[in-house]
């Protein structure tokens, strides 16, 4: 089994002269994506597809980007990574529709192993992660190797996201946990317990009471 087969199933493996041509390749991208011309957005889209493996309908990411191959990077319509997000894809990365990314955000699918001597010999991994649908992920967060987080949930600003989180919570913290639900009451707050005014709840949910 080569090392690209290894890593892609997610077992120990360890970069090779193979593997490095891409993460080069990802690295001169990336570059060029970093050193576009942020108000031209249509250029940065077709230069972000450039990078992912897969792309949705209204993706726009911030400068500046990073990742580790581009190419295990799949997300769905209007998506929004605000500024340096980072993703480190030896994995696949998964992302639904309607996901935000506040700024500094980073998704890990890569680590090490935790002995010393096992660290040393080179191997290494990539978990995938995957994220749902109407997810919003605070500024400063972590998401770390395997992790899965559902459908409509918020991940609060500065979490380490170290096991699965369901759907339809609010959740943060160093371990990220969950703090509650999120219900049909949450409908009326645009912060905290501050109210839309009835003409914006009546545009916004005009077709969904």
């Amino acid at each position: 089994m080569t090392q690209r087969e290894r890593r892609d199933k997610a077992l120990a493996y360890k970069i090779n002269d193979d593997l490095m041509k891409d993460v080069l390749a990802a690295r001169t991208k990336a570059k060029h994506f970093n050193d576009a011309d942020p108000a031209d957005l249509d250029n940065l889209r077709a230069l972000f597809a450039d990078i992912a493996g897969g792309t949705g309908e209204n993706c726009t990411v911030c400068q500046p980007f990073h990742c580790d191959y581009g190419y295990n990077i799949f997300v769905g319509d209007n998506f929004f990574a605000n500024y340096n997000c980072m993703i480190l894809d030896v994995g696949k990365v998964e992302i639904g529709d309607n996901v935000m990314f506040a700024p500094n955000v980073a998704v890990y699918t890569a680590g090490h192993p935790v002995h010393h001597e096992a660290r040393n010999s080179r191997y290494e991994y990539g978990i995938p992660v995957k994220i749902g649908s109407n997810v919003w992920v605070g500024g400063n967060s972590v998401i770390t190797p395997g992790v899965t987080i559902g459908d409509n949930t918020v991940i609060g600003a500065g979490s380490v996201v170290t096991k699965d989180i369901p759907a339809n919570v609010v959740a943060a913290g160093n371990p990220c946990r969950v703090l509650r639900e999120i219900t049909q009451e949450d409908k009326r707050y645009f912060f905290k317990r501050q109210e839309f005014e009835p003409d914006v709840m009546a545009e916004i949910y005009s077709d969904n009471t």
